[in-house]
């Protein structure tokens, strides 16, 4: 279970109050470093998103020191990192966010499932899964059904 993830934004307090709209939760400041904030989802697993300034690094500590950040002036707006988020909303709803926002948004398979491409300010991407879609998912990828995938590509 992801319980959290990170993310980095051109205006995170912008982009976390979208992520929190698309979550039907709230957004706050994050304590832990200066300029950044949290969407939360209120949810029963304590879902949330952590939205850094662009060009955040997160580096290990020293001793016994926890994680350190500093900021890298020339950071690239796109990352590899992404997730696939079930979220309440409709497809109509994510869409409509989009548009507002002006960032992209495309239902698109997957092969075995659907989500919905929601690009953060253009860069990063968020599969986003309705209830419907995060059904197909976990169908898709559950335990005896990847079991079942697996036993017959060791067979060929």
């Amino acid at each position: 279970m992801i319980h959290h993830i990170s993310i980095p934004a051109k205006n995170p307090l912008h982009v976390a109050e979208v992520l929190a709209e698309l979550f039907n939760g709230f957004s706050a400041p994050f304590p832990s470093h200066p300029g950044s904030y949290v969407a939360f989802a209120a949810d029963e697993y304590g879902t949330l998103i952590e939205v850094y300034p662009l060009g955040t690094e997160m580096i290990p500590g020293e001793g016994d020191k926890p994680i350190q950040y500093q900021n890298q002036n020339s950071s690239n707006q796109f990352i590899a990192t992404h997730a696939a988020i079930s979220i309440p909303l409709n497809q109509s709803q994510i869409e409509s966010i989009a548009k507002r926002e002006k960032w992209r948004c495309l239902r698109c398979s997957r092969g075995y499932f659907d989500v919905i491409e929601f690009w953060v300010e253009n860069s990063v991407l968020l599969e986003l899964a309705t209830p419907e879609l995060a059904q197909q998912y976990t169908t898709v990828l559950a335990p005896e059904k990847l079991a079942e995938y697996f036993a017959q590509k060791n067979l060929s």
